[in-house]
């Protein structure tokens, strides 16, 4: 892949340069990432689906690649077209050190998008303890609502994960 487009690209060349920026981040690309930001490309660039590449590069679990996103500049609050966050993608993949990085970054242990899901919820939904204690311990609300008013513990309830609803209950009571 090129390092750059170039001016006097088609709208085809374009599409297909701009599918290989966002494979780049998907497949957690740091060094080609770097050398594309420092040419000039947009760090929070997205797809179709309103994926950035933070988005990607997080979801996947592309620690480097974030690293260097989050340094050039990345929005790590900017939710894709299904209103969720890296940070929620990181809870729902089940990966601590993303969600650490994040929040070092100053992603509020609490960020939602539009939805109102959190990290927290999630990681209540799948049983993730390990998520679900270090997110609670940075001052998680376990008692904020999403949209459509559930809390952690209902989350975890609804998906029978049977551990975080224990948890959870504990701290309701």
């Amino acid at each position: 892949m090129q390092d750059a487009a170039p001016a006097t690209m088609t709208d085809e060349e374009t599409a297909a340069f701009a599918e290989q920026v966002f494979n780049c981040a998907r497949s957690g690309d740091a060094d080609l990432l770097e050398r594309l930001l420092d040419s000039g490309l947009p760090v929070n660039l997205r797809n179709g689906k309103g994926d950035s590449l933070l988005m990607l590069a997080s979801y996947h679990g592309h620690f480097q690649a974030v690293q260097v996103l989050l340094k050039h500049g990345a929005d790590p609050l900017l939710a894709n077209d299904n209103g969720q966050m890296p940070i929620a993608g990181a809870a729902f993949k089940g990966d601590l050190p993303m969600i650490k990085l994040l929040l070092e970054h100053g992603v509020p242990v609490d960020a939602a998008a539009a939805d109102g899901r959190t990290a927290l919820m999630l990681a209540a939904m799948f049983n993730r303890m390990d998520i679900l204690e270090f997110l609670l311990s940075r001052g998680a609300d376990p008692a904020h609502r999403d949209a459509r008013g559930a809390t952690a513990l209902v989350a975890a309830q609804t998906m029978g994960a049977v551990e975080a609803m224990a948890r959870l209950q504990a701290l309701a009571d």
